[in-house]
């Protein structure tokens, strides 16, 4: 599909809609801490994050057909100065991050009320905007360097939100210090191979990059620089065995966190793979450089296996969803060492579909952990007949994860057997078949818990929120639907596996 990158000097609201998707939040996190008020907090917080997700929604619609924005700050052209870039792969990005974002606010208004103390909440809601903003501002900046600042701004503030689960369980605090150790090494390793690009090219902007690089394939500097960004990336990707803060991290956050950062994070560190893998050093470095045959596919499989079997062996429910997203990332991977549009176009789908699917399961296990049970399996015997809405939540959201067709995970899942067969790969295709049976075996011992073992003696079911259980809801449904309608998801991660495939060409 030709590309058209729409160069321009902003002098509409509208044509400023690139920067107001990152302003918007950013604004609105210090204002909080501004007003101090615990009551308007949320509010605050809630329009913030719709905000971003018309805009993205928006910004999306412009550019699906393949077209591109380029978004120059403060009228300063690149390379010199900053540039957003969006295209159908960021604005999809966006659109997930902005829209669970959304979701997950409503959810945390009564969950955090019941987890942290008042005087926490206030701080709660600005670290979240913080870490949302950098999210945001990782995807749609098209400067290398200002994706390590959006990263740490992101990483910071995650830091301080995942330590904030001590109010429940103290420790929530050796997770968020071994989450800050690997998330630092990881920071590090990045910002000293865009310092290696920097080195070799002069320019900082990922357009220019990729054009500069494109003569220097057998640069070492430029081979160094690939090697730092990819471990900095596949920590905060969580690429196994790069994986180990993450099963704690999610396990000791605060629900409605979890729910976020399980559907968003690990995403937009994919997503940030993908752009220098694709875009900035171009398949015709990837087909040079043996990373994705050494690397990328034996751990992907590796992921695909360990991380699934040892989540069958978890006893504490919110650990087994943590390996079974390890195990997740696996598949995106795999998608990507196929090194075809089937591959990518697998891979964006299963980002989009792995991050609803997970962040109906773990709002559905922080509906279990409010409710005075935990997330033990012994705490979850029977809730099936005292708490059906939820546990039918569970259930949707399993099915997908498992990747049971008329469920948004069987055309992922589907998308990236066919990807395989293309290439002659058989053996790889029985392998994606052979662990998704892994899945059905740790999604069937949720359901023989919930429906089939006998209530646990003396607990009380509270009645559960409805700002709780219509977004478990809404992405229980999602699960279902993205099943059935699969244009806007098809369109969306073909037009943004085309851009990437055409290397720097899908830049202009």
């Amino acid at each position: 599909m030709a590309s058209e990158t729409v160069h321009h000097t902003a002098m509409t609201l509208s044509e400023h809609l690139p920067i107001l998707e990152i302003l918007v939040p950013f604004v609105a996190a210090p204002l909080i801490v501004f007003i101090g008020r615990r009551d308007l907090a949320w509010p605050i917080a809630f329009i913030a994050s719709a905000a971003s997700f018309v805009i993205a929604g928006m910004l999306l619609s412009q550019v699906i057909d393949g077209s591109v924005i380029s978004y120059q700050l403060g009228g300063w052209a690149p390379p010199l100065g900053i540039e957003y870039r969006v295209d159908t792969a960021n604005a999809f990005v966006l659109l997930l991050v902005s829209g669970i974002s959304t979701l997950v606010l409503p959810y945390a208004k009564s969950s955090v009320a019941r987890e942290l103390p008042e005087s926490a909440q206030t701080l709660f809601y600005a670290l979240f905007l913080l870490c949302f903003t950098g999210l945001l501002g990782v995807t749609i900046t098209g400067d290398a360097f200002n994706v390590f600042v959006f990263l740490e701004i992101s990483s910071l503030s995650t830091y301080v939100l995942i330590a904030q689960g001590a109010h429940r369980d103290k420790r929530a605090l050796t997770a968020s210090y071994n989450y800050l150790i690997m998330g630092t090494i990881g920071a590090t390793f990045f910002v000293i191979g865009v310092g290696f690009l920097y080195m070799a090219t002069g320019t900082l902007n990922m357009a220019d990059l990729a054009d500069r690089i494109e003569n220097q394939y057998d640069s070492r500097t430029v081979r160094a620089a690939f090697a730092f960004i990819m471990v900095g990336m596949g920590l905060k990707v969580a690429i196994f065995p790069l994986h180990l803060w993450l099963p704690n991290a999610y396990t000791y956050a605060p629900s409605a966190i979890t729910s976020f950062l399980a559907a968003t994070a690990t995403k937009v560190a994919i997503y940030v793979m993908l752009r220098f893998l694709f875009s900035v050093f171009q398949p015709g470095f990837l087909a040079e450089v043996p990373t994705l045959d050494l690397i990328l596919y034996p751990f992907a499989i590796l992921a695909m296996f360990a991380a699934s079997y040892t989540a069958i062996l978890q006893r504490d429910l919110k650990r087994m969803l943590a390996y079974s997203s390890i195990g997740q990332v696996g598949y995106m991977l795999l998608g990507i060492a196929l090194l075809s549009e089937s591959g990518l176009m697998a891979t964006m789908i299963h980002l989009f579909n792995h991050g609803i699917t997970k962040a109906a399961l773990f709002m559905g296990v922080g509906v279990y952990v409010l409710n005075g049970g935990g997330s033990f399996y012994h705490n979850l015997r029977g809730r099936g007949k005292t708490m059906p809405w939820t546990s039918a939540a569970m259930v949707v959201a399993g099915l997908s994860l498992i990747g049971v067709p008329g469920t948004a995970g069987f055309l992922s899942k589907w998308l990236l057997v066919e990807a395989t067969l293309e290439q002659g790969l058989w053996p790889i295709a029985l392998l994606i078949v052979a662990s998704s049976l892994l899945a059905v075996i740790y999604v069937w011992k949720l359901i023989e818990t919930l429906y089939l073992a006998q209530p646990a003696e003396g607990l009380q079911d509270q009645n559960v929120p409805l700002m709780m259980m219509i977004p478990l809801w809404v992405m229980a449904l999602a699960c279902i639907y993205f099943g059935f309608d699969t244009d806007i998801t098809l369109s969306a991660a073909r037009s943004a596996a085309e851009g990437l495939l055409a290397g720097s060409a899908g830049m202009r």
